[in-house]
Order: structure tokens, then sequence, then C-alpha cells
């Protein structure tokens, strides 16, 4: 019943859930037709989608050639990260590897067969993925190797030193996420589907993903924890604690919210250079790739702001709010609003005696101007009552079909693919 509850409380959740189900999604995420395809691009796709649950889907929606090379990009970085996540290979050898990553897409025979890790198979069958990797034209090519080369360094980097300042922060984010962010566009830029601009223009591209890496960051502070993981900057922790697994600790709960808010704060600096990335981006399937990550993260950095939960379980935008993110997200305009409603979300959840309160709204302040500098924006849905009373009794008598959502649809809308 605490299921049914929610729903009533979101009538547009249980119609975007049913919506999306009975092909809604087509809209933005178009079936891709597999059987014209040659058997080693197939073997991609599927290790694709065996590895990917946020991506997998808005990747196969790309238009024409951009599709196929940013599946081999995402494979490339996925066996790059296997790499680094693999705690089996000793630092002697994984440091060696990070940096000469890169070289191995051009060593038809290369790969790897000693990691443990879940996503093991991109390495073990990376002559498959080189081999699609080097059928790219030349121009993707570049791109990706470039990217992969500079991220193996930076991997390779924060291997043996934890994340100290503010400064450092941004830069491992940065190399594990900002770059996959100006990979992309340069990739979009090259497939002529985008301006020049938009592949030009690295600091945007940068707050791309570090906006995206951030939230995962803040949201994952107890798995993190708990998997021996430590990415929260420790010029911001130490200020609220002596060890960063303090925070999780019942007597530091009030410490450990105000150290949060601190860095939500940081992250919402990103907010306007994402809009204004957005901004230029003219292709349909392009925007969709692009805006469905970032709306669901900012949908998750308001649950997360002032919640207690993050140090004591999981916290998840629920799974008919981001179907409604996914389909609503669709033109600049849209993701603006987006934007507006969850920073106002935000707003009204900041205690006066956060010591980041002010920065908070500041912060949200500059993302007023950027999403709205005409006025005041209405919501952006309206319900009539007839509307809402429709929808409460297809709730009730919908609740249990919904609860067994497909586990493709339940997998892709859980925000949070590293």
């Amino acid at each position: 019943m605490e299921l049914l509850r929610k729903w009533l409380g979101h009538p547009e959740d249980i119609y975007n859930l049913l919506r999306f189900k009975m092909g809604g999604y087509r809209a933005v995420m178009p079936r891709m037709d597999t059987d014209s395809l040659g058997c080693g691009l197939r073997t991609c796709y599927r290790y694709l989608n065996q590895t990917s649950r946020s991506f997998a889907a808005v990747i196969q929606a790309l238009d024409g050639e951009l599709r196929h090379a940013v599946c081999i990009f995402y494979l490339v970085l996925r066996a790059l990260d296997t790499v680094e996540d693999d705690m089996s290979i000793p630092l002697d050898v994984k440091v060696p590897m990070l940096h000469e990553f890169h070289s191995h897409l051009y060593q038809p025979d290369w790969k790897y067969t000693g990691s443990k890790e879940r996503d093991r198979q991109v390495l073990e069958d990376f002559p498959t993925i080189s081999m699609e990797f080097r059928k790219l034209s030349k121009v993707y090519q570049d791109v990706i190797s470039d990217i992969c080369h500079k991220m193996g360094v930076g991997m390779a980097e924060f291997l043996e030193k934890k994340v100290d300042s503010q400064h450092e922060w941004d830069k491992y984010c940065h190399y594990v996420a900002g770059l996959v962010g100006i990979g992309l566009s340069r990739l979009f830029s090259a497939s002529e589907l985008e301006d020049s601009i938009v592949g030009q223009d690295t600091d945007l591209a940068n707050s791309m993903g570090l906006f995206l890496q951030k939230t995962n960051i803040i949201r994952d502070y107890l798995e993190d924890q708990m998997e021996g993981r430590e990415f929260w900057p420790r010029e911001v922790w130490s200020r609220y604690a002596k060890k960063l697994s303090d925070l999780a600790k019942p007597e530091n709960i009030d410490a450990a919210v105000q150290c949060l808010n601190e860095l939500i704060t940081n992250a919402l600096h990103h907010v306007p250079d994402v809009l204004t990335y957005l901004s230029r981006l003219k292709n349909q399937s392009v925007f969709n790739f692009c805006a469905i990550p970032q709306v669901m993260a900012i949908a998750t950095l308001a649950a997360c702001y002032n919640n207690q939960q993050v140090f004591k379980g999981v916290v998840k935008i629920r799974k008919g709010q981001a179907v409604t993110l996914m389909m609503d997200a669709t033109n600049i305009q849209a993701v603006k609003a987006i934007m507006y409603q969850y920073v106002e979300e935000i707003y009204q959840k900041i205690p006066s005696t956060d010591p980041s309160c002010h920065k908070t709204q500041q912060a949200i302040a500059a993302i007023r101007a950027a999403s709205l500098p005409g006025g005041p924006m209405a919501s952006r849905h309206h319900y009539s009552p007839i509307y809402l009373s429709c929808a409460m009794l297809l709730a009730a008598l919908s609740w249990q079909y919904l609860s067994t959502l497909s586990k493709a649809t339940e997998e892709y809308v859980q925000a949070g693919d590293n």
C-alpha cells in the first residue's frame, strides 16, 4: 500500500509509466535494427547492453554512423575502467596498462584474460572491439584514441592518492567523466550532426561530465564506504568529521547533512554550463542523449539535499518520476523548466542554520537566471480535478501491474550508470 500512496501523490507518474510501457518510450528510444549489422558490431552492441543500464538504449537511438562511434567509444572506456577497478591487478602492472591502453586499439590480437571484474568480457574479447574501432572513420578513431590516452594517464595518477582539495575533486571528475563529455562532444561535431563549436568548447563539455559524476559521488557515499572507496574531497568533509566514515555514525548526522549540502551546492554550479551546452544542440537524438542524464542528475540532487537517508541507505528517484523526465526532456525549454522545478525544491529545503545556505541560494539564483531570463515559470503539469480523480482510480486498479514493470524498463530508468 505504500507504493499505492506514492502513486496517488504523483498521478503524472502513473500516466507516464503506462504511456512509456505501451510504446511511448519509442519517441526517445526508437528500436535499432541489428539484423543488418555485421557479426562484430552485433557482438559490440550485445556487450553494450550487458555492461550499461542507463546508456545502452539512448546510444542505440543516436542517428547514423554516430551511433556506432559512440557505442565503440563506450566499450573502449568500459574496458579501461574495468582495468582501473580491478583490485587484483598489482599496481606495477596496472599503471603501465592504463598508460598504454590506447595503443592496444591498433593491436588486433591484444586482450587481457586475467581480470576478475564483472565486465571482464570487454577485455577478454577486446580484439572484436578494437577491430570495429579500426573500421570507424579516422576522425572518430582520433577522438577515441586521444580521450582513452588522457583518461588512462589520469586514472593512473589517482590510483595512489586520495582526493584532497576541491580542485583535485574537479580534476578527478575531469579524468573519469569530463573527458567523456569532451570526447562525446568532439564525436558529435565530427559526425556533422552538431556544429563545430559543440566539440570545441571543452569547458562546457567538461561541466556536463562533472555534473553527472559529482551527483553519482554524492549519492553513492554509503555504497562507496562499504566498498572501501572514498571520493568526497577531504578539504570539505574534514570540516565536519575526523574521518569520512564518521559521517555515517548516527551521532554525527547533523554534521554529515551539512557536509552533504555543501557538496551539492558545489555540483549546482555546473548547471548554467549544462543549460548553455544543451541550448547549442540541433539534432534531436543527440539532444535526448545529452539531456536525459542531466535531468536525472538534478532530480537526484534534489532528492539527496538535506536528506539523512544518504548516510543510512539508498536514495533514488521514483521509476515513474524517471520516466516522466525521460519523456519530457526533449527540448531546451522543457529542460530549463525541469531544472527550475528541482532547484526550487532544493531552495525550499535550505535550512537557515546550514553553513552553506547563502552559497546554495546564490547557486540557485544563477540557475534561475539561466533557466528563466524572461520571468517566473509556471509548473510543467496542470491536472484538472477530473484528471486527478481518474488517475487515482487508475492507480487503485493498476498498482499491482505497475509494480511488476519489465526488468529492462526498471534498469534503464535507474540513474547512475558510471
